[in-house]
């Protein structure tokens, strides 16, 4: 059994019942299967090998959703690509998984610098000798795709976890991770066949993971005209949502919008985030305003979704706020210390993973995935301690990594951009805690001798190569970075001077 066999068993067990919902249009399991069938064999017949790999940059929409699924049932390798990225981060990833083809937005099209690889564009539109998706399906209506042979060990999907600058690096994720991560999320809540599915975060990042445990139990998914507050609300009502995954600082301006209210939306039942914990006083607001729903579960990319998860039954005490969970129910997880034993109990140490839900590995980088994986523990770089109801309590990041918004910012990525600005000797890129965000990207600069440079200039400077997620919110100056008795900035001095001047700021205001 694939993932894709997940959906297309409900759709032959429900052929009638809605799959999918957007402003423009309804499709039943049986109408969205048929699309899915025939994109597959379309992918197929423009390149027949067997998990070749095919890119999708676009946001979220139908047609997007009917590609990712065509690619799996195809057998292929789903490569998503993040339309707010940078034109030369997109290509960077093209370039250094070689997909055949890439499905896309006409918007996007020149952007990706496709050479001689298959395009396919999402809709009418821009040139109009491209290959949209309709005339790719169009001769295979009413097909099915040839069976593929490929291993559950083999590769489904590569997600990419940072490499604005340099070489990106890319989780491969087998099968077998996937199936995992399906079962755990059916069993961790419950999902049925009268959840409707409210997709607010990118397809491209955590919500994938969502949308075939929901289909596989013969679920709706919902896609709302827009991300703005007052369309999510209007959805979440309309539609009788019951789930929806989405970053805190989403739920803090749906919070803004019902002017602090409590919402009545009696069929919601899991409002998931994800990424790192929320603030305790932010967990009591968001569980007044949307009700007793809040829930959280604790995983990455390298091992997808659900290592831990903290159901809305955890929430109701309140000792268990600043913990992520316990363990799904096919994860396997402890707590290591460096030499590689495993520690007790309460004692702190870094989170390792095992099991089918972990990834296979970086691509086309052995030693980093040697480094990752040892003795079949996925190395997190993630610290934290388990107690002894098996409650996981994180307490900081081995790895530096900015988790802003929902997204991953990696320091080097920022540093890099930063350090290229001819004014800049050296830049240190850190998160500061922040109500909005979640953590906001801060950047400490050292300017060279004589040089001079704005605070805006050098943002503006850095959102050219970087976009706006991973842009610094704040740049500051130092004549004189801070360092350890090595030589090198620390991080942890500069952290707590500007959260003390940020703090000094608000109680003069």
């Amino acid at each position: 059994m694939y993932p894709i066999d997940f959906f297309l068993r409900s759709a032959r067990q429900y052929p009638e019942r809605q799959a999918l919902i957007s402003s423009h249009q309804t499709l039943t399991y049986g109408q969205l299967a048929e699309q899915v069938n025939a994109l597959a064999c379309a992918f197929q017949a423009m390149d027949p090998d067997e998990g070749s790999r095919v890119g999708i940059c676009a946001g979220n929409s139908v047609q997007h959703i009917v590609a990712l699924l065509a690619v799996l049932a195809a057998g292929k390798v789903w490569v998503p690509l993040n339309q707010r990225n940078p034109a030369a981060e997109l290509q960077r990833v093209i370039a250094f998984t070689e997909p055949t083809i890439v499905v896309s937005e006409s918007a996007h099209v020149d952007a990706l610098a496709l050479d001689e690889r298959i395009s396919v564009v999402l809709t009418e539109g821009g040139d109009a000798t491209a290959r949209t998706l309709a005339s790719a399906m169009a001769g295979h209506i009413g097909k099915t795709p040839e069976p593929h042979h490929r291993t559950r060990d083999e590769v489904q999907a590569i997600k990419f976890t940072g490499g604005s600058t340099g070489q990106p690096k890319g989780v491969m994720q087998p099968y077998r991770a996937w199936e995992t991560s399906i079962v755990n999320q059916i069993h961790a809540f419950g999902f049925n066949g009268d959840d409707r599915y409210l997709i607010c975060a990118p397809v491209t990042h955590g919500t994938s993971t969502y949308l075939l445990p929901i289909l596989a139990e013969g679920g709706c998914l919902v896609l709302p005209a827009s991300n703005k507050p007052p369309e999510l609300l209007r959805c979440l009502r309309e539609h009788g949502i019951t789930t929806t995954f989405m970053p805190p600082t989403l739920m803090y301006m749906l919070m803004a919008e019902a002017g602090g209210a409590r919402l009545e939306l009696p069929k919601l039942r899991h409002l998931i985030y994800a990424g790192a914990p929320m603030p305790v006083e932010k967990i009591r607001l968001v569980r007044e305003c949307f009700g007793p729903v809040l829930e959280t579960s604790y995983g990455q990319t390298e091992a997808p979704q659900v290592v831990t998860v903290m159901r809305a039954e955890d929430f109701a005490d309140e000792h268990n706020w600043r913990a992520v969970g316990r363990r799904g129910l096919l994860s396997d997880l402890a707590i290591m210390d460096p030499e590689g034993r495993l520690l007790a109990v309460g004692e702190v140490g870094e989170i390792v993973v095992r099991g089918d839900l972990i990834m296979a590995g970086y691509w086309r980088m052995p030693e980093k995935s040697a480094e990752t994986i040892v003795d079949g523990w996925l190395h997190t770089g993630d610290r934290g301690y388990l107690d002894e109801r098996g409650y996981l309590y994180l307490k900081d990041r081995l790895r530096e990594v900015v988790i802003t918004g929902g997204f991953n910012v990696y320091p080097i990525d920022v540093e890099s951009v930063l350090d290229q600005h001819p004014a800049v000797h050296e830049s240190a890129v850190f998160g500061i805690a922040d109500d909005k965000w979640g953590e906001a990207v801060h950047a400490a600069v050292q300017l060279k001798p004589g040089q001079q440079v704005g605070e805006q200039e050098l943002i503006a400077f850095a959102k050219q190569q970087l976009g706006s997620v991973k842009t610094p919110k704040r740049i500051h100056f130092y004549a004189d970075l801070p360092r350890s008795v090595a030589g090198k900035v620390h991080k942890p001095t500069l952290k707590a001077e500007i959260h003390q001047q940020m703090n000094s700021k608000e109680e003069v205001a």
